[in-house]
């Protein structure tokens, strides 16, 4: 499925409320948005957060928040947070929003305000391009799979009957370490998002390879906000559809995952 119809399905829901005035107070009031905004992420997620080989911090999700903060008039901030305590980071207001291909789920909805799905994803078993071996889920038996820690590719996996079937689940605190990992042989599958999987893969080609036709279901990536900053939320929604409708959207999705926004390669299916 292309950009387009993605964004049409993710967004189509999205209120286009109004905002009453305060806009760039110093403090934020209920009925106010605050002027600077602090985005908690894991930094080492390519395409949708991470350091380029200078160290400066690209990616789909950065663009896509600068842009959405400078049309709602704040200042944004990126900060990198260990995955894990994402949702203690927001709650204790060390951070204000989660957006890094923040999969929405009813057990995360319970700590956190999310914005109407804006990309679908699948999680799915990436082995190396040698390896026949494993071939869907029941071969997963005996062997050593590795996750990010506090992914839903983990959650997936432990609830999946193929998880009592394999030797030992390794957490890794970044996806690019259990890449590295699978790579050298310390494990034999990696359980990832199809976005960073498909664009770690283009960095080695011909190392690694996805399970065709297995998956860990789909996912609908969201912005996360605290349970009451529903102004922040209703705001970031509105820019949202904005940005699709002036095809700015479009744009840095092009960007990141191919000319014409063919999102087969990301698995936004």
């Amino acid at each position: 499925m292309n950009w387009k119809k993605i964004m049409a399905v993710g967004l189509a829901a999205v209120s286009m409320m109004a905002f009453v005035s305060g806009c760039g107070s110093e403090t934020k009031s209920d009925n106010a948005l605050p002027k600077k905004i602090v985005v908690g992420l894991d930094d080492s997620f390519p395409p949708m957060g991470f350091k380029d080989d200078s160290g400066k911090l690209v990616g789909f999700d950065i663009d896509m928040a600068t842009e959405a903060a400078k049309r709602a008039g704040m200042e944004v901030e990126f900060k990198a947070i260990d995955w894990s305590s994402k949702e203690a980071e927001l709650k204790s207001k060390k951070i204000d929003a989660l957006w890094n291909g923040l999969t929405i789920t009813d057990e995360r909805k319970q700590n956190i305000l999310f914005s109407n799905p804006y990309m679908k994803d699948k999680a799915y078993i990436v082995v190396r391009s040698d390896d026949n071996s494993i071939t869907g889920k029941d071969s997963l038996s005996g062997k050593v799979v590795g996750v990010q820690q506090a992914s839903s590719g983990e959650k997936s996996l432990n609830e999946d009957p193929s998880g009592k079937l394999v030797k030992d689940i390794k957490s890794y605190g970044d996806f690019v370490s259990a890449f590295m990992d699978l790579g050298i042989g310390r494990v034999d599958a990696v359980i990832a998002d199809g976005v960073i999987a498909r664009y770690l893969m283009t960095k080695e080609p011909g190392k690694y390879k996805i399970v065709e036709g297995v998956d860990y279901g789909s996912d609908d990536f969201g912005v996360g906000f605290r349970k009451d900053d529903t102004v922040l939320r209703d705001k970031i929604n509105s820019i949202l559809v904005d940005m699709k409708k002036d095809g700015s959207a479009d744009k840095i999705a092009e960007k990141w995952f191919g000319t014409g926004a063919d999102l087969d390669k990301a698995d936004a299916k």
